[in-house]
């Protein structure tokens, strides 16, 4: 069962990875209406890999259980440990995948408020320093 679980958590990995390669050629080319219809997907992946962890983490409970005077490192073995550490690089690699798009997100993040900025003028900013008046669009209470 334990087998099963992390290759379904591996599975659950690569997806996740494929389509968040996917959300960063996409915010590149500002095609956002596919990031966002892929949101349900990825959520749902999410879970999924959050419910197999959970039960590899209850088959190994069981197996210490068992075994209580066996370190973990015993009990397993050597095709579990291998997908262990296929696991764990499946799950760097995404970490490094989603952290170059969380940049990607920042930047676009940063531009659009910038423009909303220049485009609407605001009184002040603070400290009674005034802002730059917008040509394009006048505000009016």
């Amino acid at each position: 069962m334990l087998h099963t679980y992390i290759n379904g958590a591996i599975a659950d990995l690569k997806a996740l990875i494929e389509l968040t390669q996917l959300d960063n050629a996409d915010i590149q080319i500002a095609n956002h209406e596919a990031i966002f219809e892929r949101l349900d997907q990825k959520n749902t992946l999410v879970k999924a890999f959050e419910d197999k962890k959970s039960l590899i983490q209850q088959e190994m409970l069981i197996l210490c259980n068992k075994n209580p005077h066996k370190s973990l490192q015993d009990l397993l073995d050597e095709e579990t440990n291998n997908l262990l550490d296929i696991m764990r690089d499946t799950l760097s690699e995404l970490k490094t995948i989603n952290s170059n798009y969380a940049r990607s997100v920042f930047a676009v993040s940063e531009f659009y408020n910038s423009l909303i900025q220049r485009v609407i003028p605001h009184e002040n900013d603070g400290y009674d320093q005034h802002r730059q008046q917008s040509h394009l669009l006048k505000i009016q209470a």
